[in-house]
């Protein structure tokens, strides 16, 4: 089975899966009076169109044998398990952090200078979201 044709569909049926969710239970609204689903649908078209650009280089690319490694996703799964709790019991801003530097040890190399910028980088969106956007985020 190929790999990136796998990674387009998946893909696609994550969009397609958000982007209904949206539409069938929340109001759209328009762009000068945005609904609660006009977000999660544009977004979700957005990594649909990925998804479809993914599909099509599937077919234009030589096929890569599928493969699971079971310790990466296991990693991955932890550092979103760890990122909510951290958040959940002590600060949003911590659980990035945790995230961060879990889900590293899924990459194929361990840095504590990235893992730190790309925490750092990522509570700097945070704070943008919270600012910017008024979002509730639990951060400081």
């Amino acid at each position: 089975m190929n790999q990136n044709l796998v990674r387009g569909l998946f893909l696609l049926a994550v969009s397609l899966g958000f982007g209904l969710g949206a539409l069938l239970n929340f109001p759209i609204g328009n762009f000068s009076r945005a609904g609660a689903g006009l977000f999660p649908l544009m977004i979700s078209s957005l990594l649909g169109l990925i998804a479809i650009a993914m599909l099509v280089q599937s077919r234009l690319v030589p096929p890569v044998p599928m493969d699971f490694n079971v310790k990466n996703i296991a990693l991955i799964m932890a550092s979103l398990a760890g990122m909510a709790l951290a958040s959940l019991y002590l600060d949003m801003a911590v659980g990035i952090v945790v995230m961060v530097f879990i889900s590293a040890f899924a990459g194929t190399s361990y840095s504590i200078k990235r893992n730190a910028i790309v925490s750092a980088c990522l509570i700097l969106v945070a704070f943008g979201f919270q600012h910017l956007l008024g979002l509730n985020l639990p951060l400081f």
